[in-house]
């Protein structure tokens, strides 16, 4: 059984994000780790985050375009970093991020529906 294109895709960048998120902002739980330490540990988890981010990028370029994967790849970091920022950060989530992330995710929308415009294909 193979499974549908835009589940791979959007599954393997949702993991890729995770490892992403952990990369860019996981060590500001540990203040007191030397910036040399923090910057090749986070190496060591961007590494993973690539590995499944290109794969994720290959097979789903042609069902999607790159802008589609690159707004289907903001949208998932988004919401990743919600979670993240209020589970492991202890940092909650406000109103104004609400808003200005829900802006962010209207201007995906016309990337992917594009009332009205040609879809220039």
């Amino acid at each position: 059984m193979t499974l549908p294109v835009p589940l791979v895709t959007i599954g393997l960048l949702a993991l890729s994000n995770v490892f992403m998120t952990f990369a860019w902002y996981g060590h500001l739980k540990f203040k007191a780790a030397p910036l040399l330490v923090v910057i090749f540990v986070a190496w060591g988890i961007a590494l993973f985050e690539y590995m499944l981010q290109v794969p994720a990028n290959r097979i789903g370029h042609g069902r999607f375009s790159a802008a589609e994967l690159k707004t289907i790849q903001e949208v998932l970091s988004l919401t990743i970093f919600c979670a993240f920022s209020a589970l492991w950060l202890g940092e909650p989530i406000r109103p104004a991020h609400i808003l200005g992330f829900s802006l962010i995710a209207l201007g995906a929308g016309v990337i992917f529906l594009a009332p009205g415009l040609p879809a220039g294909d």
